[in-house]
């Protein structure tokens, strides 16, 4: 069970890259995200842990599985038995845009379950947090103050 979301950001790839992987600020600026906790002393990395919380739901540590600076990372949880997993990617478009494309992947024996119950508002907030990441560094790349 997946589904991702791409948008275009008109500002450089350095600074969505830079936002994106300042997790803690994410309530700034999207309201599908109460608060970003670092479990962790360590930079966020492959290992970094952090704790989401998002309303309607319970809190979630995540795990960095994966990162390639300045490209993508991929963090998972696990919720009731179902192992979900986070993708974000910074590309590089077509005539130098820079785009971003975020996936939710639920794997496990009750993943269609929970498709069901949570489909819908998964889907509302990957698309909330694309479109608000795409917004915050659309207008700190025209220098309006964060």
């Amino acid at each position: 069970m997946s589904f991702s979301t791409r948008v275009a950001v008109g500002a450089p790839a350095e600074l969505v890259w830079r936002t994106l992987t300042d997790v803690t600020r994410w309530p700034e600026f999207t309201p599908t995200v109460t608060s970003v906790r670092l479990l962790d002393d360590e930079p966020f990395g492959v290992g970094a842990r952090a704790r989401v919380e998002q309303p309607g739901m319970p809190p979630l540590d995540w795990l960095v599985t994966a990162l390639t600076p300045g490209r993508s990372f991929v963090w998972e949880t696990v919720a009731a038995g179902v192992t979900i997993t986070g993708g974000h990617v910074v590309e590089t478009g077509a005539g130098g845009g820079t785009e971003v494309v975020l996936s939710i992947t639920r794997s496990g024996l009750l993943a269609p379950v929970l498709a069901l119950l949570t489909g819908a508002r998964t889907r509302r907030y990957v698309r909330t947090e694309a479109v608000s990441l795409k917004r915050r560094c659309e207008e700190q790349h025209r220098g309006r103050p964060e």
